[in-house]
């Protein structure tokens, strides 16, 4: 191929993810929107390609992948993490009954690229390295089939993501990557595999020009820092970042909400939080995995141990941003009791957004080699939702024991009783940063509202919890209404999910 006159068309698609607690997909189906967060890595890909090239974007979670679309295209880039590994698996196969050729990156394939020989080029690991080696070899007609590299870029290269390519009015969060890598080293986290655990930052240049791409766009919702840690360069965020977002925050009347992903340590740094509150968070998910002290020295969650979790998100949720929470069942160390543990932490806590998996062993995690050494893996087919009962180990409980366990506190905290109870702890901590912003009151608000009243106050069994919680805090906490609406929207969504996982047998859960 002559590179001076290579002009491709290529089409970007990004699989469905299955109906699990991340989907939110019940909750979307109230408020009318496709999908929570929009393809990220693919619209920054397709920023690195060369400018002269078609594109098209097709997210399965928002739109429908045509025969049209395939045939379309010269090269299909798919990219993809494990949970999305089904629908992946039937794109390629779309794409190779029309004989289109197919290019794949991410996280589901630079852990599992042997699986999948009928991919035509696998471009592996971080694109700014493997990329640009592929589309040298493209463009001088040799392109290879495998691109890797251990390489952890400089990600001051990376190019704003080509929002053009997206309906934004389809999605409930936009997405921005500030950093990359964690400094911590849980045994079960696939992230400093893929990642690396020195924490890569952009600059405050880079992130303005994020928020201005957005900006003029025309979003005026949450955006969502998807880092792996956010605080992973505490000194970097204090100095340059979050001043420079706190200014540009306040120029343009605090257009966006934001959350993130942070380690328990912010609890301890109270300039950290009041910068972050200033810059416009309101919401951070944190990994809090277990109350159990010995369950977290094996996993090497030394972050979590030695304090008292409760105080400290306590602690975050008094400064002003509510904590999300991630806790996981099914460590060596956990006792019997670890399920009614779990259960009253969560409760105690007033962690609304509590997302309660089975541990699973990722490929190329010490646990996965760990386990591997002690002859306790099973048939690797990790699906990677660990809400779904299935499991790539034989857990030291016994897996029957620790399935049901697990069920019960999904169940339990998921119930509207449990729920609602559990949003009335929080919005007693929770102490919001009120300020002035232009984000109004639109038609989809009141639409989803009244939808929502449809859902869960006509059509749920146990309606009565739900107006309960409606008319005490319009009357009690007029303040914190909305936030109370928001939040009884995704208890919808997490009940639907649980009462279908509860119905999945323990012979039918998959292994």
């Amino acid at each position: 191929m002559n590179g001076a006159k290579l002009r491709l068309k290529i089409l970007l698609v990004y699989p469905r993810y299955p109906d699990t607690f991340w989907s939110f997909r019940h909750a979307l189906r109230i408020i009318s929107k496709k999908a929570a967060f929009p393809p990220l890595g693919l619209l920054t890909i397709a920023s690195m390609l060369p400018k002269e090239w078609d594109k098209k974007l097709v997210d399965m979670n928002a739109a429908t992948l045509t025969d049209k679309d395939i045939r379309w295209a010269d090269y299909v880039f798919i990219s993809a993490m494990v949970v999305q590994r089904a629908s992946a698996q039937e794109v390629i196969k779309r794409c190779g009954k029309f004989g289109t050729k197919t290019v794949a990156g991410g996280p589901l394939f630079t852990s599992e690229s042997e699986d999948y020989p009928d991919v035509d080029h696998l471009v592996l690991n971080e694109a700014e390295t493997t990329l640009p080696l592929f589309l040298e070899d493209l463009k001088n007609g040799c392109p290879q089939r495998i691109y890797t590299s251990a390489e952890r870029p400089d990600i001051t290269r990376t190019p704003v993501p080509m929002w053009s390519l997206l309906n934004i009015k389809k999605y409930t969060t936009m997405s921005i990557q500030y950093s990359r890598g964690c400094p911590f080293d849980c045994e079960f986290c696939d992230i400093i595999v893929l990642n690396g655990n020195r924490p890569r930052t952009k600059s405050k240049e880079q992130l303005i020009a994020e928020l201005d791409a957005l900006y003029n766009r025309g979003w005026r919702e949450t955006v969502f820092l998807v880092d792996d840690n956010f605080i992973g360069n505490k000194r970097k965020l204090k100095d340059e970042i979050l001043p420079a977002m706190i200014k540009w925050q306040k120029d343009r009347k605090f257009p966006f909400g934001l959350l993130t992903e942070a380690s328990i340590n912010l609890a301890d740094d109270e300039e950290l939080m009041q910068l972050m509150v200033d810059a416009g968070f309101d919401t951070v998910f944190i990994g809090i995995e277990t109350p159990n002290e010995e369950s977290l020295v094996e996993c090497n969650k030394h972050q979590n141990r030695n304090r008292d979790l409760l105080a400290s998100v306590r602690k975050i949720q008094n400064r002003g941003m509510q904590v999300h929470g991630g806790f996981i069942l099914g460590f060596d160390n956990d006792p019997d009791s670890i399920f009614k543990s779990q259960l009253n932490f969560i409760q105690k806590s007033g962690i609304v957004t509590a997302m309660v998996g089975l541990l699973n062993a990722p490929r190329g995690t010490r646990l996965y080699q760990r386990l591997k050494k002690e002859n306790r893996l099973i048939d690797d087919g990790l699906t990677g939702d660990n809400t779904d009962c299935s499991m790539n180990f034989t857990p030291k409980m016994g897996r029957e024991k620790l399935i049901n366990g697990y069920r019960q506190v999904v169940t339990s905290i998921y119930s509207s009783k449990q729920y609602y109870s559990r949003v009335k702890t929080f919005l007693k901590e929770y102490k919001p940063r009120r300020r002035k912003s232009i984000a109004q009151l639109r038609f989809w608000h009141l639409r989803a509202l009244l939808r929502s009243m449809w859902a869960l106050g006509v059509l749920e069994n146990d309606r009565w919890h739900y107006w309960r919680f409606f008319f005490s805090t319009l009357l009690k906490n007029p303040r914190s209404f909305s936030t109370s609406m928001v939040l009884a929207v995704y208890g919808f969504h997490f009940r639907t999910i649980a009462r279908k996982h509860n119905k999945t047998s323990i012979e039918d859960a998959r292994v």
